[in-house]
């Protein structure tokens, strides 16, 4: 009768069947191989991690509305629709008047030879002098800014847009990266927790005498590349909650100090000392002998502090549910494709308003002058107290044709610009489309070829290497190997299901169409 397979891949178990896996076992007979008994466990990317009291669970729906809120490049591109709703304002003023007001400060007269004569100083109130310029557009050029502005003010919206599906896209890979660093974290306990029960049992059988002492040294040095696969999935985690914390504005750095360390592990929360292995228990693990098999054989750090704990059901492969076809229409209406379209035709209203420099604005000017300086000579009979005058006078540009032949050439050139890359916005997303469906198809074929039974297979051959090495029909290296095959299955097993995940989250960013990424 087949022994009941092990719980892989299973956070909760892994992490509390590891710290009492010695004292389950000390109960157990001699010579009797332990299997932990089968439970009810939270579905894989689930289960609570080692993080720390205070650290928040963080799951992709609460990730993304937190992403609308806080996400730097979001709020830069909005600032972005607030600058040119400003700018509208301003194309949609007219020229503004300008107002000059001064007087005459001194008077001197001039003698015959040019000697001067009665200089003085003049207060302002003795005169003034008043003027009011007025540019007159011609060639509706006030509209044609406004249209413009508004053009301009749509792209940054579209932008908008854009920059939010391209941070959905970012988070959503980011989260997904994480989670399958916690997958590869499970696996990577579970075996560390497959290693400890058949370690448990090569110290007792070593300690009755079974077994020479070559034969549990040989485990020992054939188990360090597995507590490698801890540490560096462990940082990986780390690594993957810091990006996603980075894109929700949040500190990754900020954490509590202490999270991550269980001391029923064995994990020390002290400051780090020396690099330098904890010294060996003089008795020797489970009663094994003085020496080198009773040294350390597991790694003292299970999981650093972060930010946040993600968590999502990393097992789930949904499907589609849109075909193909109808994801390629809709490749016109991505947020950069609109807001290439609304680029190239605010180019052609620049190059509307640029064309209509031909029609040659008009400034016209008023002055009025006051002035209560004598304007007699100092022998006239009759003296007046001030004179007033008025005056309008029209100014036009001229030789302005070179510079308007070279702002229209320029506008030209930059609305052909700005066509071609809408053009070439257009094709990119369907070269990214092309690249994801691919991408969607091969992560699909893979899922199905794992989820068809290819994991299943490997347990099985694990489980019974293992049966047989304790009825004595196996080596010990069989063992290690049945479960160095069973342990790259199932990375590639999460590998695979974070491809075709991401496949789906590439297929919603490229497209644009909301709904196809996972729902975790």
């Amino acid at each position: 009768m087949k022994k009941p397979a092990a719980a892989p891949g299973l956070l909760l178990w892994l992490l509390l069947g590891a710290a009492t896996a010695q004292a389950a076992e000390a109960r157990q007979p001699a010579r009797q191989p332990t299997t932990p008994a089968p439970s009810a466990t939270p579905p894989a990317g689930t289960a609570p991690s080692p993080v720390g009291a205070t650290t928040e669970p963080l799951t992709l729906d609460a990730a993304e509305r937190l992403l609308l809120e806080r996400n730097l490049a979001l709020v830069a591109a909005r600032r972005g629709v607030d600058a040119a709703r400003a700018q509208r304002l301003v194309a949609s003023s007219l020229p503004p008047p300008q107002v000059t007001v001064g007087n005459t400060f001194g008077q001197f007269a001039e003698a015959s030879g040019g000697a001067p004569r009665g200089v003085r100083g003049l207060a302002p109130t003795n005169n003034i002098q008043v003027g009011l310029s007025v540019l007159v557009e011609r060639g509706r050029k006030r509209e044609l800014r406004t249209r413009l502005a508004d053009q301009q003010i749509e792209a940054a919206e579209a932008q908008v847009l854009d920059a939010l599906r391209t941070q959905l896209f970012q988070l959503r890979q980011a989260f997904l990266g994480a989670l399958l660093a916690r997958a590869n974290l499970e696996v990577a306990l579970g075996n560390r927790a497959a290693l400890d029960r058949t370690e448990a049992l090569l110290r007792r059988r070593l300690r009755d005498g079974a077994v020479p002492e070559s034969d549990l040294l040989r485990f020992q040095a054939s188990r360090l590349p597995f507590e490698g696969d801890v540490t560096s999935n462990a940082q990986s985690y780390a690594a993957g909650v810091a990006a996603v914390a980075a894109l929700l504005a949040a500190d990754p750095a900020a954490f509590r100090a202490g999270a991550g360390q269980i001391p029923a592990l064995g994990v020390d929360p002290s400051p780090p000392r020396a690099l330098a292995p904890p010294p060996p228990d003089p008795r020797g693990p489970a009663g094994t002998p003085p020496g080198p098999a009773s040294a350390p054989t597991s790694v003292r750090t299970v999981l650093s502090p972060v930010a946040f704990d993600v968590r999502g059901r990393f097992d789930q492969a949904p499907g589609l549910g849109i075909g193909r076809d109808e994801l390629a229409g809709a490749l016109a209406s991505r947020a950069d494709v609109v807001a290439a379209a609304r680029q190239a035709a605010a180019a052609d209203a620049n190059r509307l308003l640029a064309e209509a420099g031909r029609q040659r604005d008009v400034t016209v000017n008023g002055v009025y002058s006051r002035s209560r300086l004598s304007q007699d000579l100092p022998d006239s009979a009759r003296r007046l107290d001030a004179v007033d005058s008025f005056g309008v006078s029209v100014s036009v540009p001229i030789f302005t044709g070179r510079i308007v032949r070279g702002n229209v050439g320029v506008a030209n050139a930059q609305a052909a610009q700005a066509q071609v890359g809408a053009q070439a916005a257009l094709l990119q997303a369907r070269a990214e489309f092309a690249a994801a469906w691919a991408a969607y198809e091969q992560a699909r074929a893979l899922v199905n070829l794992y989820r068809g039974g290819a994991l299943d297979r490997a347990e099985e051959a694990y489980r019974s290497t293992e049966a047989a090495y304790l009825a004595g029909g196996r080596d010990l290296l069989d063992v290690l190997d049945a479960l160095r095959t069973l342990n790259a299955t199932r990375i590639q097993a999460n590998q695979t299901r974070y491809a075709y995940l991401l496949s789906l989250a590439a297929l919603e960013q490229v497209t644009g169409v909301s709904g196809v990424a996972p729902r975790l």
